[in-house]
């Protein structure tokens, strides 16, 4: 063969090697970061997204989901993942790091704060799960449209009476958070939801105070649903996200307001799908989304509170209109808020989705 055609085959050879790895997934500066779409992701984004690809050459394809575990187990048996990084609530994050679905990160890799304090110490170590970094509190709350009731209700208790608070609910199609409230606004404390539900006596009350209001309740699915549920009229009261409502409130002018009693707060989580093939990338765009900066600017957009510690020194005003934040962040409001109990859910979470579905379907 003449030197000519040599150095011909050898440059066809590179090329057809470099189109490979970039199809692969591997010669291509992108990922693939799965949220839950509305509002946060918005707020994230602005908060992140844009400053990462800026920052790094690194491209964000940002899609939706509904959370649960059914995408990522498909991806992952199959050994075909086109997910990367994931925002997460705790049950799935026990669940999926138990299955393997998820990478393991240590929490001490993550960089420290702006002032040197180390990640281990400046993450609020009550949420700190294997297989994930937390990032933010949020809470599932009962909102109102105050232009639709005759009084404003006051307690938990408020949205189970129909007699005095006539009109539909809106409730999440899940036995997480609707257990929680059946039992607080049935009287039990706080502090022993996650006891009384462990006893068959526990559950079948929670379904006896849902059995009060089953006929009145429209059920959702996104979190988009119910503040426009609220906005049409479509339902009195509903449970939600307090973010979705937040942004109803200050950036849509909607006469919705927040009940916090009975809130229940959860931490929201930045995973790793296992087996990305973009795995350098993915670890890169999670320690950038939960260094002090990012979470302290998320809070700019939308009302959840940052779990670094630097990051709530630095919270301070809505970016788009000038509100101070602290005050619609579940934090502030944890007097009589019930804590989720992810290692609770993951034990139990079959059990309930069972028992939920047949309560549904009589």
């Amino acid at each position: 063969m003449k030197p000519a055609h040599i150095l011909c085959t050898l440059a066809l050879i590179v090329s057809t090697s470099l189109l490979s790895l970039s199809a692969s997934g591997q010669g291509d500066r992108a990922i693939t970061v799965v949220s839950w779409g509305g509002s946060y992701a918005r707020a994230s984004v602005n908060a992140y997204h844009k400053r990462f690809e800026a920052e790094t050459g690194i491209k964000i394809k940002l899609e939706e989901y509904s959370g649960g575990l059914a995408q990522v187990r498909t991806q992952v048996e199959s050994g075909n993942v086109a997910w990367d990084v994931v925002d997460m609530e705790a049950g799935d994050v026990l669940l999926g790091c138990d299955e393997g679905l998820l990478e393991e990160i240590d929490i001490a890799s993550m960089p420290p704060s702006d002032d040197g304090v180390p990640a281990k110490k400046d993450f609020d170590s009550h949420y700190i799960l294997d297989c994930s970094v937390p990032s933010l509190t949020y809470a599932t709350v009962v909102a109102y449209n105050r232009e639709r009731l005759k009084s404003n209700p006051t307690s938990l208790a408020d949205f189970f009476d129909l007699k005095r608070f006539p009109g539909r609910r809106g409730m999440r199609r899940h036995p997480l958070s609707t257990l929680e409230f059946a039992l607080y606004a049935d009287g039990v404390p706080a502090d022993k939801i996650y006891e009384t539900l462990s006893t068959s006596k526990g559950v079948d009350r929670a379904f006896a105070k849902l059995d009060t209001i089953k006929s009145q309740v429209i059920w959702w699915e996104t979190g988009a649903q119910p503040p426009q549920m609220l906005a049409d009229g479509e339902v009195v009261m509903s449970t939600a996200f307090n973010g979705r409502i937040f942004n109803a409130q200050i950036l849509e002018k909607q006469p919705l307001e927040i009940l916090w009693d009975g809130q229940l707060q959860a931490a929201g989580y930045q995973t790793i799908v296992a087996g990305t093939p973009r795995m350098e990338l993915a670890r890169k765009f999670v320690a950038f989304a939960t260094s002090t900066q990012a979470l302290a600017n998320l809070t700019g957009y939308i009302s959840y509170g940052p779990l670094r510690a630097s990051s709530q020194a630095l919270v301070d005003k809505h970016f788009e209109t000038g509100t101070k934040m602290k005050p619609h962040l579940p934090t502030n409001h944890s007097a009589t808020a019930v804590i989720e109990n992810p290692e609770w859910w993951a034990d139990n979470l079959d059990d309930m989705n069972e028992r939920f579905a047949a309560w549904l379907a009589r």
